[in-house]
């Protein structure tokens, strides 16, 4: 073949995979699922988001798009749980709001003074007993627990300093929609005031609310630290979040998909966690050049307090998953 003709030969292979990349990029997925989460698009949540739907779409060879909608996009966190039970989203990360539907054990992923430390967490999450409390999630509820992240230990943050449970007397504060923690700050001697998380900036700036609790990681991205002076170290919480998806939606993918969400679950898992690590000292650092003062507290009185109020809020069965949870080395 003389030159020419390889040069003609080699503009048809060219063509022809070019025409293949068009195809690809032009073939509509089959499948296309909504994931919506609280946090902002710098939140290790968001990027560990990004990271699954990257992997999705590569394993099932585009077959099936992830959309991701950070900021309650989708709606706030009861909304969205609503909307996989109808079909308005398919996937959302949450944690405690889960004991809203009817899910007595779920409540362990957030209960107060549960959990030691980071070590402890991720024996009880990714041991037997984190298997069974998704298996719950799934039989009671529909949502199937795909993944789960490691949370920043939840602080307490006002515009005075407090130290001792006692000096909470009359604060109104901010808690997300979840009966025990509502009953344990009232325990505590606060007013809790259950709130959507994106309502938190406007109604500390007004005054309507004192103070809230969150990890370092949530007050950092929703700018709290310019309207809240102290962050009061105390701990009281050490959880996990669930990445849930519909059941429904999971069914009606065929095996081979549904192998491509486990395995990129997976992976979002791993992700998240190394970016959690990463980003809690950065996070603790940054509230600190930005002027927030970090206040030691006496833990136990608040364990004290907290965990009273807990045994009193808890069923049987409820105390007992504790106790096993706390039996773990």
């Amino acid at each position: 073949m003389n030159p020419k003709g390889y040069f003609q030969v080699f503009l048809l292979i060219f063509s022809l995979h070019l025409a293949g990349c068009q195809a690809d990029r032009d073939k509509k997925p089959e499948y296309t699922l909504r994931f919506g989460h609280l946090a902002n698009r710098e939140h290790g949540w968001h990027k560990a988001s990004l990271k699954f739907a990257e992997e999705v779409k590569r394993r099932s060879n585009g077959r099936v798009e992830v959309i991701v909608y950070p900021n309650e996009q989708l709606g706030k966190e009861m909304d969205v749980l609503t909307g996989l039970l109808v079909g308005s989203a398919d996937i959302m990360i949450t944690g405690e709001s889960l004991q809203s539907w009817s899910l007595p054990k779920s409540i362990l992923c957030a209960t107060p003074f549960a959990i030691r430390d980071s070590d402890h967490l991720k024996k009880v999450a990714g041991g037997p007993l984190g298997k069974e409390i998704e298996q719950h999630i799934l039989d009671v509820a529909g949502f199937r627990p795909i993944a789960w992240f490691e949370r920043g230990a939840r602080n307490l943050t006002a515009n005075r300093p407090i130290r001792h449970p006692d000096e909470l007397q009359g604060m109104i504060l901010r808690v997300p929609a979840v009966s025990l923690y509502v009953d344990t700050w009232s325990a505590l001697g606060a007013k809790p005031t259950p709130m959507a998380f994106s309502e938190v900036f406007t109604a500390l700036q007004q005054s309507t609310i004192h103070g809230q609790e969150n990890p370092f990681a949530l007050i950092k991205d929703a700018g709290l630290y310019e309207v809240q002076k102290y962050c009061m170290l105390t701990e009281h919480v050490k959880s996990w979040a669930y990445v849930v998806m519909s059941n429904k939606k999971y069914e009606m993918l065929p095996p081979d998909l549904q192998q491509v969400i486990d395995v990129s679950a997976g992976i979002m898992q791993e992700y998240e966690h190394e970016l959690f690590l990463v980003q809690e000292k950065k996070d603790y650092q940054f509230l600190l050049d930005q002027g927030m003062e970090f206040i030691e507290v006496d833990k136990k009185a608040f364990r004290e307090a907290a965990t009273k109020a807990v045994m009193q809020a808890f069923n049987e069965e409820q105390i007992d998953l504790l106790r096993r949870i706390q039996e773990v080395p």
